[in-house]
């Protein structure tokens, strides 16, 4: 509830109730206390201390809160219950309307001095700028949520310290959403601190950025993690989100049954909640592993149906990301025309500061397609700027194969020496599997 109200305060507020309730001071200070204590106390000249409070909040008919503070349970309670319906909200699609929730209940925790309340706010508000690619106010309402809860235990502070970490991931900054969360991990961990439910949002986490940094025994090292963390924890949502994430760990090591069926676990944890937002990303996972499985047709029903209900729900960033692999499916079905339009109308979207992985991606397929056409400088082009892109986002997964891309593509055309040139940057992304350039990996969790 927060630091009590300083005595003038409580001594005005103690005076009006005990007028309102027609008592003399005798009648509210009898039979532990007497009326020139009351007197005193009203006047602001002493500052009550607990057990006075609980007496005079008896007598007065109060909760010993609401004479402390001024803040009544009742509010509290309601406030909280208007912070789970938001929660509602957002979770069926309807970012807007769980937005305009969110920013009503800051207002009213911060005009009552709430913290938690207020950092809860805060944090919905984070998740709904996520939701439809807004990053930077995204990024600023986590830190906002984070500073709400400066001086509470770490795990408290992690689902506004994931969402930063995430705002930073989806602009392109992988390097620093990592050092984020692993940070966090090896604090939790050699702190002692191992909550499961902190633990397994941030193990989960970190999958897709190790990933696409290429750091594949990192992710899987995660993701065993997040599955041995994950009978402990009190959140099905928090698990469903897990069996997606570890999915795409599966997928990497070619273990594509497997990652259907932690798919398929997710997918019904979330129809159960109604948790539309990341049904819809089960589907596209779904979608993906059948892709690399070269169930093609299985692949674009999945990403069409997680299209169709991001799109519906305004997910902008999200909706962009799984055009781009919908396109590739299209382009490996033989619809060359309809994936290229897909992706400009992506691109349209999508910039170096938001969503620069998935940008990439868009321009690599499109030089893909401009390359089976026969018209290479277009290809080239579209080469040259995926490269700009990945670099800056430090994703050395797909550096080295979009360099050899390119280098095939210089070669055949004569350019012999730049056609080298970009085959030693491949290489020089091309890391040892598993390793990165972040250092050693956090603390392990006592599982």
């Amino acid at each position: 509830m927060g630091e009590r109200d300083d005595p003038g305060t409580i001594g005005r507020r103690v005076q009006r109730l005990r007028v309102e309730r027609g008592l003399t001071q005798r009648q509210l200070a009898e039979p532990v206390y007497t009326p020139a204590y009351i007197s005193t106390l009203e006047s602001g000249r002493v500052r009550p201390s607990d057990d006075a409070l609980r007496h005079l909040a008896g007598r007065l008919g109060v909760a010993f809160d609401e004479l402390a503070t001024g803040r009544s349970a009742r509010l509290v309670t309601e406030l909280r219950l208007r912070l789970t319906e938001a929660q509602r909200t957002l979770a069926v699609g309807e970012t807007e309307a769980a937005a305009a929730q969110y920013a009503e209940l800051l207002a009213e925790a911060e005009t009552h001095g709430l913290t938690e309340e207020r950092s809860a706010a805060l944090l919905g508000l984070g998740e709904c700028a996520l939701e439809t690619g807004e990053l930077e106010p995204g990024r600023e309402y986590f830190e906002r949520a984070e500073a709400c809860l400066a001086g509470a235990p770490l795990p408290a502070r992690v689902p506004a310290l994931r969402g930063r970490a995430v705002a930073h991931y989806l602009a392109g900054e992988l390097r620093y959403a990592v050092y984020l969360l692993e940070t966090a991990l090896d604090e939790l961990n050699r702190g002692g601190l191992h909550d499961p439910d902190a633990l397994l949002l941030l193990y989960a986490s970190a999958i897709g950025p190790y990933m696409d940094m290429g750091a594949h025994a990192r992710a899987a090292q995660a993701a065993e993690f997040a599955l041995a963390l994950a009978p402990q924890s009190g959140d099905p949502a928090l698990v469903a989100r897990m069996h997606r994430s570890v999915a795409r760990t599966l997928v990497a090591e070619g273990r594509l049954a497997e990652a259907d069926a932690s798919l398929a676990k997710a997918a019904e944890l979330y129809r159960g909640l109604q948790i539309r937002t990341e049904l819809a990303n089960c589907h596209w996972m779904r979608g993906y592993v059948y892709a690399q499985d070269g169930q093609l047709e299985r692949a674009e029903e999945e990403l069409r149906e997680a299209l169709g209900m991001l799109t519906a729900k305004r997910a902008a960033l999200y909706s962009s990301q799984v055009a781009v692999e919908l396109a590739d499916v299209l382009h490996k079905r033989g619809r060359s025309d309809e994936a290229a339009a897909l992706l400009h109308d992506v691109l349209g979207h999508l910039s170096p500061e938001r969503g620069a992985v998935h940008a990439a991606a868009a321009h690599r397929l499109l030089g893909i397609i401009a390359e089976d056409a026969r018209r290479t400088e277009d290809a080239e082009e579209h080469y040259v700027r995926a490269l700009s892109l990945l670099e800056r986002a430090g994703a050395a997964g797909d550096l080295a194969d979009l360099c050899r891309l390119l280098g095939d593509l210089l070669r055949r055309t004569g350019r012999v020496e730049a056609a080298l040139d970009a085959y030693r940057t491949g290489l020089g992304h091309r890391t040892a599997p598993g390793t990165t350039t972040l250092g050693p990996a956090p603390a392990q969790p006592p599982l």
